[in-house]
């Protein structure tokens, strides 16, 4: 446990004194093999840096940033949301229907809540404001709604978990769906609620004619959720082929069928990718190294016998995590925060019997609403940057989602079939 209130107290100074996030992983690391295993020959740290990286599942999360950047610069994400427009629009509050259908829809072909937040925030908000929703809750539901993002497949979440933990990352995509959709409902809830508060006014009605043609419209859009997905639950794609047919298809649609991908386009585009893609790689390297450290170290164990000790059982343990996850995302990016709390929770959630699936679905929920959870959510940054509206007035309005998130993540904890499932039927 010494171990473990070390890397807590290190980490926790570095971050307050506003150090980049790779050295709050890599410097708890380096300083714990100095003082604890000093004797542990160098190279043997390298290899664990080099060495957890090394893996053909991560492969996965350069292929879905680079697709999620071409379906944001073209036109795949705004025939997507065209799409659940003219399915939804029409009803009372129909815009803000079309933002979590539109964010799932979006989420279903880029696994990126930041790239989801951009793309809708770009086409729908002036919609939302137009129909008569209030600045601040047009906001918070473009902010929030971005969340889908990480529980809809491919997921770069899932991705690193299911590397972290060994579970199946195609058993995470399918109890996913399970997970967003009950977000996705809660949301709903909130959205009928205020568009009868507010009084919004409804969208134009389509008839089937309009909805037939919205769906040819969006045909060449939909081959890629429809090619990932099925493609990975028939099992003719594992999901890192799945992510290198979807950067392929992304640049067919966007440069040869919709003509919007210029090659000067194409090379911004795959840069900011690459930016993107070795940041996550150097925080997984660290983070790598930490686990190595917190395994060795036995910390699991010591939480397990703390737990066993004060007769706390899967639903005290779960509670904890939750508050834990919740702490940890108001102040450290998503990955960050899967890297330090998931190798010392992990065995202990399936010492208790948690099912792995399970817990992933908890972790990144709890992942998911600390991108909306100021002061460092970074979905917050996002939306401001994309839509010019200051920070802290997307922050008021995002705390009706963050309880509504609350509502979400305790049904998930508690009702564990919602996770399970469906990766039973599709699997066995």
């Amino acid at each position: 446990m010494i171990l473990l209130l070390l890397i807590v107290a290190v980490a926790a100074l570095l971050l307050v004194t506003g150090f980049e996030m790779f050295l709050v992983l890599g410097v708890p690391a380096l300083l714990i093999k100095q003082i604890f295993y000093g004797t542990l020959p160098d190279p043997v740290v390298v290899q664990k840096v080099v060495g957890g990286i090394n893996h053909s599942t991560l492969l996965a999360i350069p292929f879905f940033i680079l697709a999620a950047e071409l379906m944001g610069e073209g036109q795949i994400a705004r025939r997507l949301t065209g799409l659940v427009q003219s399915l939804l629009g029409h009803r009372k509050g129909g815009v803000g229907y079309t933002i979590i259908g539109g964010s799932m829809a979006f989420g279903s072909v880029s696994g990126s809540a930041p790239a989801t937040v951009a793309a809708m925030g770009r086409l729908v908000f002036p919609e939302m404001r137009k129909v008569g929703f209030s600045e601040k809750f047009s906001l918070g539901l473009i902010a929030s709604s971005a969340e889908t993002a990480l529980l809809i497949p491919p997921s770069i979440t899932f991705i690193i978990y299911g590397w972290m933990t060994g579970t199946s990352v195609a058993r995470l995509f399918v109890a996913g769906l399970a997970a967003g959709l009950v977000l996705g409902l809660v949301f709903a809830v909130l959205v009928a609620i205020e568009a009868r508060r507010s009084g919004v006014s409804a969208g134009e009605r389509i008839g089937w004619a309009g909805r037939l043609a919205a769906i040819r419209h969006a045909g060449w859009a939909l081959g890629m959720p429809v090619i990932i997905l099925g493609g990975i639950y028939s099992g003719f794609f594992t999901p890192t082929e799945a992510a290198a047919v979807s950067v392929v298809y992304a640049i067919f649609v966007e440069a040869v069928v919709f003509r919007e991908l210029s090659l000067g386009k194409l090379f911004r585009v795959t840069e900011r990718a690459a930016v993107s893609t070795a940041i996550i790689f150097i925080l997984l390297a660290l983070g790598g190294l930490l686990s190595y450290f917190i395994t060795l170290a036995q910390v699991p164990n010591h939480i397990l016998g703390f737990l066993s000790a004060v007769d706390a059982g899967p639903v005290v343990f779960l509670l904890v995590v939750n508050v834990a996850f919740l702490i940890a995302g108001m102040f450290i990016d998503p990955n960050s925060a899967l890297l330090i709390l998931v190798p010392p929770l992990y065995p202990v959630a399936t010492a208790l019997g948690v099912d792995p699936v399970h817990f992933g679905m908890i972790v990144t929920l709890n992942i998911s609403v600390g991108m909306i959870t100021p002061p460092f959510g970074l979905d917050l940054f996002v939306a401001s940057s994309t839509l010019g509206r200051p920070v802290m007035t997307i922050i008021s309005g995002i705390w009706p989602f963050v309880l509504a998130n609350l509502v979400a993540l305790a049904i998930i904890t508690y009702v564990p079939p919602i996770s399970t499932f469906l990766p039973d039927l599709v699997f066995g």
